[in-house]
């Protein structure tokens, strides 16, 4: 099977996008799949191209086995709202001028944004082959429900998108059981949606021990290290881990670690000094092998969310590679994430409660280092037995021949 991916987002850029095509990818070519992936020139989330890349009309490049097609985007750093959305939007005519080099079975579009399933959804319509439609987050509720967009009228005229692209698809594939009931009672056929979880390659994120050289060049030595990683954004409740710094800057060994990069970062930092928090640590964005090595020296890893109703239907997708990682985890979640957690054996607190985070900080501060290894291999166990990236990348390839014969028998 030949497999055409549009995705805005991919490696060597981190995050979940990137990580769920890479590792999927990986999989499907094991099984003997040819795979293509469409997207952009890497510069997320600074808006500046990575090292290695220039930006130009095209590129293709073998990523491991993975043919990439690299397009002209208008680049723009993670902040405000309207270059973001030009940079979005100028992707489709790019895609679309890509997606004529290729030979596929099926059209896969990865959203948000919409503009990747729009490229995924027109390409498969020329080459008269199956568009599924992959759903990582419901976009534009999101930003409803985070005040981001306001205006009724361009809501409506977003959600009726949404709806135009689900009837389209043949497929829709979403990542958890919140999003299949969500679309299901918005009137999308129930056959259609079909739950493809995000997971975790068990293999690359697998324990291993605190590099000691690391915790030296951070000024880590002989520290609880609480780790936030990834984007520091409006979503994230990033301000409570600071209220919960601030109510623990007097257990010296305590140290909190932020790594990455968001539009809310600048604000938290400007937070932190004002307010003198100096048992906070933020640092630059890394690559996927780094981002192993924080979790490996860190003591508990912090999985927080916005306390709205929509993200009680969302499941960070970093937490099964902490949890693959055998780390103790604290979520300040609710919803399918919080159950998935507590079946795991991590600690769970109401989202954006600084207090009661910062009591489940405290507490696991204060057992003992086997305590916590015991809690991490619980998670480690729990995530190989049901979030296997191996295991979710043969289900998907079901999902994609039951859309090639249907298509075809249509």
């Amino acid at each position: 099977m030949n497999i055409a991916y549009y995705s805005h987002y991919f490696v060597p850029e981190i995050g979940a996008p990137s990580a769920r095509i890479y590792d999927l990818a990986r999989e499907w070519l094991k099984s003997g799949h040819r795979v293509d992936v469409v997207t952009c020139f890497p510069n997320h989330p600074t808006g500046v191209v990575y090292a290695g890349y220039k930006s130009q009309s095209y590129l293709h490049e073998k990523l491991d086995g993975i043919d990439v097609h690299r397009h002209w985007t208008y680049i723009t750093p993670n902040k405000g709202i309207a270059k973001k959305t030009l940079g979005h939007v100028s992707y489709v005519p790019a895609a679309m001028r890509t997606g004529r080099r290729l030979s596929s079975d099926v059209a896969i579009g990865t959203s948000p944004t919409f503009f990747a399933a729009v490229a995924a959804a027109r390409s498969a319509k020329r080459w008269r082959i199956p568009f599924i439609m992959e759903v990582r987050d419901l976009w534009p509720a999101i930003f409803t429900q985070l005040g981001v967009i306001k205006n009724r009228r361009i809501i409506s005229l977003l959600e009726h998108w949404e709806l135009s692209l689900y009837r389209r698809a043949t497929k829709v594939v979403v990542v958890t059981e919140a999003f299949r009931r969500n679309l299901i009672e918005r009137g999308v056929p129930h056959e259609k949606v079909v739950t493809v979880s995000n997971g975790a390659d068990v293999d690359f994120w697998s324990p291993r021990a605190s590099l000691n050289e690391t915790r030296r060049r951070l000024g880590l030595e002989n520290r609880f290290v609480v780790l936030y990683i990834g984007a520091h954004g409006i979503s994230h409740a990033l301000p409570r881990i600071l209220d919960c710094a601030e109510q623990l800057r007097d257990i010296p060994e305590i140290r909190f670690l932020f790594v990455g990069e968001g539009s809310e970062k600048q604000k938290l930092m400007q937070r932190a000094t004002e307010l003198r928090i100096d048992n906070v640590t933020f640092l630059d964005p890394v690559d996927r092998q780094a981002v192993r090595e924080f979790y490996a020296l860190a003591d508990v890893c912090l999985v927080p969310l916005r306390n709205i109703p929509l993200f009680e239907t969302f499941v960070p997708s970093k937490m099964f590679e902490m949890m693959a990682m055998a780390r103790p985890i604290i979520g300040s979640v609710g919803g399918e994430a919080a159950d998935i957690l507590q079946r795991a054996g991590a600690t769970v607190v109401e989202p954006e409660d600084a207090q009661a985070l910062t009591q489940a900080i405290a507490e696991l501060y204060q057992q003992s280092e086997q305590a916590r290894q015991q809690m991490g291999q619980r998670a480690r166990d729990f995530v190989v037995a049901n979030y296997s990236r191996q295991a979710l990348a043969a289900a998907y390839i079901d999902v994609m021949k039951s859309a090639i014969a249907e298509y075809r028998a249509a």
